[in-house]
């Protein structure tokens, strides 16, 4: 098993709310993807947050939620084109085209106005 912190890294925020985390990750990729809570990214780290979680391709790098306990939620970024290729084929369908000034902009779904309302699908 290895440890997310021993690969080689960049912080982009810390101590933040999921909210402001899966909004820095929209704002400043090229690409967005939503995933699970739960979705496995290098072998054995697994994303926690709350849905929608965004994962972000910018270049080479993929940004995303970490989550450490009793010290919050990161945003992070590490280069990383085995996963880029790999979150591109699974999760192909929920890419959102980036929300940076001067890119396409694409309108999210509606998210449902009640908890009831989540499983009526």
């Amino acid at each position: 098993m290895s440890c997310i912190e021993q690969m080689k890294y960049k912080l982009y925020l810390e101590r933040t709310s999921f909210k402001d985390a899966r909004e820095y990750i929209e704002k400043n990729s090229e690409e967005v993807y939503y995933v699970d809570p739960g979705y496995k990214i290098f072998k054995d780290y697994y994303i926690i947050g709350v849905p929608p979680v965004a994962m972000g391709v910018r270049g080479k790098e993929m940004l995303f939620t970490y989550v450490k306990p009793c010290h919050g939620t990161f945003v992070m970024g590490i280069d990383s084109e085995e996963e880029i290729a790999r979150l591109r084929e699974n999760e192909g369908e929920k890419i959102k085209k980036s929300l940076k000034k001067g890119g396409p902009k694409e309108k999210a779904e509606a998210m449902p106005a009640s908890f009831g309302d989540m499983w009526k699908k």
